[in-house]
């Protein structure tokens, strides 16, 4: 079982930037996807970024939307999950939440219970 918190949310400027953080905890040991996920109001939920850390470590494409603006990145060592949020615009606004695979060679990308999730965090970006 893993448990995952987000935080760093929070209201913004167009223009502005926040970090998100994902705090993992439980046994990660079969796990090897991680992901950040938005849900607009109104909305369906939709992935931002991805990242696999089964042989090696990598990132899959950003979704176009967030494309050059976003960066995910996790650290091992403290067991976080990021997200770097640049150059936000309204659009960008919605509930923020990452998750983890249930086991290894699983994602979420298209089945959202293959993961396990987070409460979320709230971005709101004002115009």
């Amino acid at each position: 079982q893993v448990q995952l918190m987000e935080s760093g949310g929070g209201s913004v400027q167009a223009g502005g930037s926040l970090k998100l953080s994902c705090a993992v905890s439980g046994n990660r040991d079969d796990n090897s996807y991680m992901g950040w996920f938005r849900q607009p109001p109104g909305k369906e939920r939709e992935r931002i970024a991805d990242i696999y850390f089964d042989f090696g470590y990598g990132t899959a494409p950003y979704t176009d939307s967030v494309d050059g603006r976003f960066t995910i990145s996790l650290d091992n060592a403290k067991n976080t999950l990021f997200l770097e949020m640049n150059s936000l615009k309204p659009e960008d606004s919605g509930m923020y939440s990452c998750a983890a695979a249930k086991s290894r060679g699983l994602t979420c990308r298209y089945t959202y219970s293959n993961c396990y999730w987070g409460q979320g965090t709230q971005v709101t970006v004002s115009s």
